[in-house]
């Protein structure tokens, strides 16, 4: 039987391996059936490990710098509720720093579901364009759109 501080390392490890941008990693902590979901965004998000790594690669791996900042991670049972910022670096001097709160609940120490709360006109507003034509174009190729 797992417990809250099994979840909570869970987690921590999550974010580390994420921050790392080890996609694949990342990935390996979902179910097969697990899905992933940015809340603001209308597509239907990610469903099983590849998937999810396939659509975190599209938005992070171009940038040039992703850095993880933790502010709380709160469990209760086997949900895991984060607020955090990540800071995305596009090059020449443009960064975005998006707040979120992330849900992750968890089934036989695997992630059943993850849904992100963000804003999404903050990414939009400050993303150079080169980077919205990549995930747009990526997105529909990979079928994440």
């Amino acid at each position: 039987m797992t417990t809250e501080e099994d979840h909570r390392a869970l987690i921590q490890g999550f974010w580390a391996d994420l921050a790392r941008r080890d996609f694949d990693k990342v990935g390996s902590y979902f179910a097969e059936d697990g899905h992933y979901e940015d809340i603001p965004t209308p597509d239907a998000g990610a469903t099983g490990p590849a998937q999810i790594a396939a659509r975190l690669r599209v938005g992070l791996e171009p940038i040039e710098e992703y850095v993880h900042h933790t502010h709380e991670i709160v469990v209760e049972g086997n949900t895991v509720v984060t607020i955090h910022t990540e800071d995305w670096h596009f090059g020449d001097g443009v960064m975005v720093s998006l707040p979120f709160v992330s849900v992750h609940h968890i089934r036989d120490g695997l992630l059943i579901r993850w849904s992100d709360y963000w804003d999404l006109q903050t990414l939009l507003g400050a993303a150079p364009q080169w980077w919205l034509e990549h995930i747009a174009k990526a997105g529909t190729e990979a079928g994440l759109s």
